[in-house]
């Protein structure tokens, strides 16, 4: 006889999971106004072609501060110090109530993860998920502080601004031992055939001591976003272009090449004294191009920031950006570079709410013909320089 279950019976149930273990959803949601004061029709930083330009823009702009989006975590004590875990998140656009292209379109693209955690060994976690270097390296650039993701790295392409996910992932995260910790992750590229085809491994190592924090990691990405294979660690699901994550001014290079193998090389540090924070990372990102050819660029940048008042800080960051392309044999190398300033200003109105001022600017030197200040949510300039400024809302629930 097939049983049912009744509404009161399942109510009863419910209530008896949710007593066993801790739910909260939480999110944040933030929105702005933005100038822009030069658009063109690319969003690659092809030095060979031309990149029409559009003008300057007003525009509503989604997700600059820290992303909008909802959470849903649970923990279930296990005993002895151990639990079970989970995470849910996805993005949206407050503009318009869409799923947000960050999270590639999916129900839950920014994280979905299930694991154990123990107070004593650290934590494991699997699913779609942020590499290491994400929580321990580049948490001391300005753009996860106080710029937000126009203050970021050209083309996010050490993806300190969190650009992509990992799916088919396994991740560990120690606990704090006398001040370091570690983190190690393996996306399975999930292909009979092609055990290296889309997958990704990346580590890092971090250490605190009072006012000082010092960090470094690494990434390692094998033919990511494979055509063929559309199931793997990174990129888009089953080729739909909508769940595509991996996706930026470096992705494909100025041929129509996509990525063969991609490597980061990522450091940062912060030191504060009284009101004040200075920090500095560096990255060094290596693309091997299917049709042979590579890109290197090096990122450098300085921040600094300071708490005016207990609810008024006001941030200031340098980036430079330094690159060299192998073309194809019969065409020129190229040596872009790019110089960026950030500015910013946060006011909080309560623990929950706060306003936010940014302004970011960037000028194309050497070979790099077109400036880009964030690809992923405007396009290049059609020139040599290009500056922003924001002005929102970020309000954590």
């Amino acid at each position: 006889m097939k049983r049912v279950c009744s509404g009161l019976a399942c109510l009863m149930a419910s209530a008896g999971m949710a007593h066993a273990q801790s739910v909260t959803l939480a999110g944040d949601i933030t929105t702005g106004i933005a100038y822009v004061s030069n658009e063109g029709t690319n969003y690659n930083w092809n030095p060979y072609a031309a990149n029409p330009g559009l003008g300057h823009a007003y525009r509503f702009l989604d997700n600059n501060s820290t992303g909008s989006r909802f959470v849903l975590t649970g923990t279930e004590p296990l005993g002895g110090g151990t639990a079970a875990t989970f995470k849910l998140a996805d993005g949206f656009k407050p503009s318009n109530g869409a799923f947000a292209p960050g999270a590639g379109g999916r129900l839950f693209g920014v994280q979905a993860t299930v694991g154990l955690k123990s107070d004593t060994l650290g934590q494991v976690t699997l699913g779609r998920q942020y590499d290491p270097m994400q929580y321990l390296v580049a948490i001391y650039a300005s753009d996860n502080d106080w710029a937000g993701t126009i203050g970021g790295h050209i083309g996010d392409s050490d993806n300190f601004d969190g650009s992509f996910r990992v799916n088919n992932s396994i991740e560990y995260m120690s606990p704090v031992w006398a001040g370091l910790q570690f983190g190690g992750l393996y996306g399975f590229s999930n292909s009979a055939g092609g055990f290296a085809d889309n997958r990704i491994w990346s580590t890092a190592l971090s250490y605190t001591n009072g006012p000082l924090g010092l960090a470094v990691g690494y990434m390692r990405l094998d033919t990511p976003d494979s055509m063929t294979n559309q199931t793997g660690a990174i990129g888009a699901l089953n080729g739909v272009p909508s769940t595509d994550d991996y996706s930026n001014a470096f992705t494909t290079n100025p041929f129509g090449a996509g990525v063969a193998k991609q490597q980061i090389i990522g450091a940062g540090g912060a030191y504060s004294f009284g009101k004040a924070t200075l920090g500095a990372t560096f990255s060094d990102v290596q693309f091997n191009y299917l049709d042979a050819t590579k890109l290197e660029l090096r990122n450098y940048e300085l921040n600094f920031k300071y708490a005016i008042t207990p609810v008024m800080t006001v941030g200031t960051a340098y980036i430079l950006t330094t690159g060299d392309f192998d073309a194809k044999p019969g065409t020129p190398g190229k040596t872009p570079r790019w110089n960026q300033i950030n500015l910013g200003m946060d006011y909080s109105l309560s623990k929950r709410t706060m306003l936010y001022l940014v302004g970011a600017y960037q000028r194309a030197n050497g070979d790099a013909r077109y400036a880009s200040l964030q690809p992923s949510l405007l396009p290049l300039s059609s020139s040599r320089e290009q500056a922003v400024i924001t002005a929102g809302i970020d309000h954590r629930f």
